[in-house]
């Protein structure tokens, strides 16, 4: 049988147990670095089809490393869980994980005949903290060959449009008092956020157009009639690359100082987690993926550059060869990050890609391993820092 066949028959056998998981996975969801059961429904599933699966991989609790095969060439697929705080999977990572275990399966019966190791990371804390970053700190990606994941959307794109982020925690210390009888022994560090809040709205003015700063107040204060003694916020700041983050955060930073200096505050500003980076998609991969995207039935469009967001895959894209390309799941008008977004998450058009991505990462990595010169054209176009826009 053909290797792609015999990729099909694996996955259409395995369908109806790859919807159940993201089922399984989309209706208990859970926090950054707390994904326990999500984690675990993942990893016994593709400990159950045969892979060999370390859990609590590279001292991450909620991290796993499943493999299969010991060949020269090795294929790394990221497998995401992480929900979003009170709207559950509204970016759909249970579509992410379901459709990566599906792939992994499907590649680990043909690793030998590929001369392939094969394997599935699960990944945790995307949506806050970077878990793999931790996991490429640790050394998880030290000997991929190329490193690939499909992320569900309203959209079908190859080249996914991205920016580098960094994740602000600040906190504005003043001194509690009577807010009627003595206000004026008091030091309001809600009036300090809120300064930095306006600021930030006025900068907003000046940056370029592509360019995001957006946060919310965490904390404000305890009662009306006391003066708050400590405020909260958590921003993102948005660019281009890494390089354009510094400098856009050091503007953004003054902001939140100016806040602390207007009203005779102090304030802390530290990271949370770890800054992403720009997803850099590699050309060859990239095509490879869209010829087999056709093949399971569907067709990308250009890049969708309004709609940029940010994802610590951009940090493994900048350390190995790597696509991250979106998927649809006809969810407009409901895009990611809506509460009516992770609904379609669980349609059957939800559903389907969940198949069909896993699918479409499987025969792409039959092609890459079958094409001769592939890996050495992948390597040499990532060392040269060719990218898809430019490709």
């Amino acid at each position: 049988m053909d290797l792609k066949e015999r990729v099909k028959t694996t996955l259409q056998a395995d369908s109806s147990s790859l919807i159940e998981l993201s089922h399984r996975v989309h209706a208990t969801p859970e926090l950054a670095y707390e994904e326990y059961q999500s984690s675990a429904a993942l990893a016994d599933a593709l400990e159950g089809g045969g892979m060999k699966v370390e859990r609590r991989a590279h001292g991450l609790d909620t991290a796993f490393r499943a493999t299969a095969g010991e060949g020269g060439r090795h294929v790394c697929i990221c497998a995401e869980f992480d929900a979003l705080p009170n709207i559950g999977h509204a970016c759909g990572h249970n579509i992410i994980g379901s459709s990566s275990v599906g792939a992994g399966l499907a590649l680990s019966e043909l690793a030998d005949d590929l001369d392939l190791k094969v394997t599935v990371l699960g990944t945790p804390a995307e949506e806050g903290g970077g878990g793999k970053v931790d996991l490429l700190n640790a050394g998880a990606f030290d000997d991929v060959d190329v490193a690939m994941m499909v992320h569900p959307s309203p959209h079908e794109v190859i080249d996914i449009p991205s920016l580098a982020i960094c994740h602000l925690k600040i906190a504005f210390h003043g001194k509690e008092s009577h807010a009627s009888a003595y206000p004026e022994l008091g030091r309001n560090a809600l009036d300090a956020a809120m300064i930095a809040h306006a600021s930030v709205a006025a900068l907003r003015q000046h940056i370029q157009s592509h360019e995001r700063i957006h946060g919310i107040v965490t904390h404000g204060g305890d009662a009306p009639n006391v003066v708050p003694k400590l405020a909260t916020m958590s921003y993102y700041v948005r660019a281009a690359d890494l390089e354009d983050l510094e400098k856009l955060q050091a503007r953004v930073e003054r902001c939140f100082q100016a806040g602390a200096l207007a009203t005779g505050c102090e304030v802390e500003i530290g990271l949370s987690g770890h800054p992403y980076d720009r997803v850099t998609t590699n050309p060859t991969l990239g095509e490879i993926y869209d010829r087999n995207l056709k093949a399971v039935g569907r067709s990308a469009f250009p890049d969708m550059k309004r709609s940029a967001g940010s994802t610590d895959m951009g940090n493994v894209s900048s350390h190995v060869p790597s696509i991250h390309p979106l998927m649809s799941i006809d969810s407009l008008p409901a895009v990611n990050h809506q509460a009516e977004f992770a609904a379609h998450c669980i349609s059957p058009a939800g559903d389907r890609a969940v198949v069909d991505a896993a699918t479409a990462m499987a025969y792409t990595v039959v092609d890459l391993a079958t094409t001769k010169g592939a890996f050495e054209t992948v390597r040499a176009e990532f060392d040269a820092g060719v990218v898809e826009s430019e490709a």
